[in-house]
């Protein structure tokens, strides 16, 4: 059944907890590093205990982006660009028209540019892969286990969703057609 087709009863809420889980989810910790703090999720798979918390989440991934876009051969030419026509104003405000007259820009250090990010939302903690483990993806082992945390509970409530709807009958559509449209 589609949304459209399913009604909804009376009191319930759509994206809600489902009528065959337990009545009393248990309380979590909110992955957001430094705030961490025990709530009651209003749905499943909720990872945050506050609208705050998800706002700094979404800044936090927005800064993950730019970072990673920055290091790309694409976002280097274009701050290369930017860069340009930064000095080119400079030297038009200053009315001359001498390269040397216009202020040098820094260079970062190179071992800056190897350095990743945690994969933790709130986690701004920049640490160097070692030759032992290139893929590492966390800081530290605190963030690491939050993470571990999230990603298990979110698989186990799939896994037993998938079931449910294995024990309901329910199909996934023939291969080469779209569910909804």
């Amino acid at each position: 059944m589609g949304p459209t087709q399913r009604p909804i009863e009376r009191g319930g809420v759509q994206g809600a907890w489902p009528q065959c889980c337990s009545p009393r989810p248990r309380r979590r910790a909110c992955l957001l590093k430094g705030c961490e703090q025990p709530f009651v999720p209003a749905h499943p798979q909720a990872r945050y205990c506050s609208a705050a918390c998800q706002a700094g989440a979404r800044r936090w991934r927005r800064w993950r982006a730019c970072r990673v876009y920055r290091r790309s051969d694409q976002g280097q030419s274009r701050r290369r660009e930017q860069s340009r026509r930064y000095r080119e104003r400079l030297r038009q405000a200053e009315g001359c028209n001498s390269a040397e007259a216009a202020p040098r820009e820094g260079q970062r250090a190179a071992g800056n540019l190897e350095k990743s990010c945690c994969a933790r939302p709130g986690c701004y903690e920049l640490f160097a892969p070692t030759s032992r483990s290139p893929l590492k993806k966390c800081c530290g082992g605190l963030c690491r286990r939050a993470l571990r945390r999230v990603r298990e509970r979110e698989s186990r409530w799939r896994r037993r969703l998938g079931e449910r709807l294995k024990a309901l009958g329910s199909r996934p559509p023939p291969s080469g057609e779209r569910p909804f449209g």
